[in-house]
């Protein structure tokens, strides 16, 4: 870490230290550059501490619960409940106990000088830092400024929600204890992960969803199997309603939620998870002439529209809100800046293209750590037809591969891919079910490489795995 300095100059400052921000840093130091981490909380920032891994951490040991209980010979020793204070502790040490200095001797290890802080931009290539101590830095780039300061989550300005005192994601991944009873509003990833934790581990889950079921991104049969096994496990998943207000009316009170309906539910806690925008309020953006608050417009470098040397990378520039894909932004807008600061001007003829971000469009994987799993590639069938491709959906029961049935007794699950017919590629893959995620990155490799429908069929399947579905899906294509 840097000794407390008035001014300094780097070949780079990168403002956030999350992975988007540390994958930028690494690529410029990795080519010489000297560069500036700015970080305001935790090194390694929002995904180590209260998204992915936290999440991930709770779910495994309720996942892992689902799968044995569906296995022979074995089902009759996991009906009990989960030890919910094992669980958290799990998720504890994941987290490093929300202390990041392991973190912070990578950053020192790569040569980057970390700077604790909140930093603004103040002019061209000018970033200014005041410390927790009131010390200023200000800080000047030779080259780039990069923002990689994320998003945060988004809670509706509804009568009463401010003395409610909600969750939001970050509440329900760090939460000390498991509440009687919780309220969750929206349907999306957070939502779906969220309800499969809280009610495996003790509370009684309320899912209030706006639309007609969760994970509305994805094709609509993965929100259906999806909620089908959430209902089955105890928790009350309501569609098409909307909620109006909330009330709390002591710190330890209940929380009381309207609905639209006029009906009134009663919990010890809510999670608000509608959403999420741009960490740049207060970035000082209106300084370089952009409107503060906003999502930043970058091209396939991730270099901001109309600039010459501020880069947006990850959630920022709102192209896809996934950490895999901001740290694949980031390795693409750190080797754009050392290209550049090398003076390769042409960028975009680079032929591996490691300088231009296009998988981030439409190859974009996802997988929802609910039980069943859900994940996908690339686009919808609804999403290809509005973009007027001439397409055709292949689905399959998983249930009839022969590696399912092995998995797990009763397994059900469902397998869809959507091909360009005009082209014969895939433009998508869905998948849900137990253990499906491990299934995605070969269809990301199909959909990122458009390989050909015929040379898929030489891809061959090993028997008997549940990637045989691969197999079905082509013959059914063929027919």
């Amino acid at each position: 870490m840097t000794d407390a300095v008035e001014n300094a100059v780097y070949d780079v400052v990168v403002i956030g230290a999350g992975p988007v921000g540390e994958n930028v840093a690494d690529r410029t130091r990795a080519a010489g550059l000297s560069t500036a981490v700015v970080e305001s909380e935790l090194v390694g920032g929002e995904c180590s501490y209260w998204a992915c891994i936290p999440s991930k951490a709770l779910l495994r040991p309720v996942v892992a619960r689902a799968d044995a209980r569906r296995v022979p010979g074995l089902s009759a020793s996991v009906q009990g409940p989960l030890d919910a204070a094992a669980v958290l502790a799990h998720r504890d040490e994941y987290v490093s106990y929300w202390k990041d200095d392991g973190q912070v001797t990578w950053l020192e290890g790569i040569g980057a000088d970390l700077y604790r802080g909140k930093g603004r931009l103040t002019g061209t290539k000018e970033v200014s830092v005041t410390a927790p101590d009131g010390t200023v830095h200000r800080l000047t780039a030779r080259h780039a400024v990069a923002v990689c300061t994320g998003s945060r989550a988004v809670v509706p300005d509804l009568p009463g929600v401010a003395d409610a005192r909600p969750w939001t994601s970050r509440e329900a991944t760090s939460a000390k204890e498991v509440p009687g009873r919780l309220v969750i509003v929206g349907g999306g990833v957070v939502g779906a992960e969220m309800a499969t934790v809280w009610q495996a581990l003790g509370a009684q889950v309320t899912m209030l969803i706006r639309g007609s079921g969760p994970l509305p991104k994805m094709e609509p049969f993965a929100g259906e199997l999806v909620a089908e096994a959430l209902t089955e496990a105890g928790a009350d998943v309501r569609t098409g309603v909307s909620v109006t207000s909330v009330r709390r009316s002591a710190p330890d009170s209940p929380v009381t939620v309207e609905l639209d309906s006029g009906e009134h539910i009663e919990a010890d806690e809510i999670l608000f998870a509608t959403g999420r925008a741009p960490r740049t309020g207060d970035l000082g953006l209106e300084k370089v002439g952009l409107t503060p608050g906003s999502w930043l417009q970058v091209d396939d470098s991730c270099r901001v529209e109309g600039s010459s040397w501020l880069y947006g990378v990850g959630d920022v520039n709102h192209r896809a809100l996934l950490t895999h894909q901001g740290k694949y932004q980031a390795r693409i807008a750190g080797a754009a800046i050392a290209a550049r600061a090398q003076g390769v001007p042409q960028l975009e003829s680079d032929r591996w293209g490691v300088h231009a971000a296009t998988a981030d469009h439409a190859a974009v994987p996802q997988v929802v750590f609910t039980d069943p799993e859900a994940a996908s590639v690339g686009l919808t069938l609804a999403e290809a037809e509005r973009a007027g491709h001439r397409v055709r959906a292949v689905d399959h029961d998983l249930a009839a591969v022969s590696g399912s049935g092995l998995y797990a007794d009763g397994y059900r699950g469902r397998a869809r891919m959507v091909v360009d017919l005009d082209r014969e590629i895939l433009l998508g893959v869905t998948f849900v079910g137990p253990g499906i995620g491990e299934l995605l990155h070969s269809a990301t490799v199909a959909v990122a490489g458009e390989v050909p429908i015929d040379r898929l069929w030489h891809a061959v399947p090993a028997f008997p795995t549940i990637s045989e579905v691969w197999l079905r899906l082509l013959e059914n294509f063929r027919g």
